[in-house]
């Protein structure tokens, strides 16, 4: 929560608290235009298919290891679109021109740094993101 205000986010909710009743409250009861499933866990990808307004688009990137169930029954009348796919290398060559353009700063994401004689540790550390705060960790030589 504290990296999405950090990104710009304008209201971040935790999962504990009425995602739903603040996403409506928020919008006027519409819903979100927009919602990215990134957890890829069952319950985060139906609540984003609750919480997107009709002529909406839900997005899932996450990876996930078990059934989400699909409430087509709640969808179709709201002409709602969903996507889904992993990540693919197709824009890696414009985003390192923009890198080395320096028109995208990639450092705010970086949260951890080890060199590579502490690979282990940053995977332990990128593998427990809630406990590290990690979001992306760079090894360097």
């Amino acid at each position: 929560l504290d990296a999405a205000k950090q990104f710009g986010a304008d209201i971040a909710v935790n999962a504990s608290e009425d995602v739903a009743a603040v996403v409506m409250q928020a919008t006027g009861g519409e819903g979100a235009d927009t919602a990215i499933e990134a957890v890829g866990v069952p319950e985060s990808f139906e609540l984003c298919t609750r919480l997107i307004r009709p002529g909406g688009h839900v997005a899932n990137v996450g990876v996930h290891g078990k059934p989400a169930t699909l409430h087509l029954e709640d969808l179709w009348i709201r002409n709602v679109t969903i996507t889904t796919g992993l990540v693919d290398t197709v824009s890696t060559p414009t985003l390192l021109r923009m890198l080395a353009a320096g028109r995208l700063d990639a450092t705010k994401f970086i949260t951890h740094r080890f060199g590579l004689s502490e690979m282990d540790k940053a995977y332990d550390v990128f593998a427990y993101p809630a406990d590290s705060g990690a979001l992306k960790v760079v090894l360097f030589a």
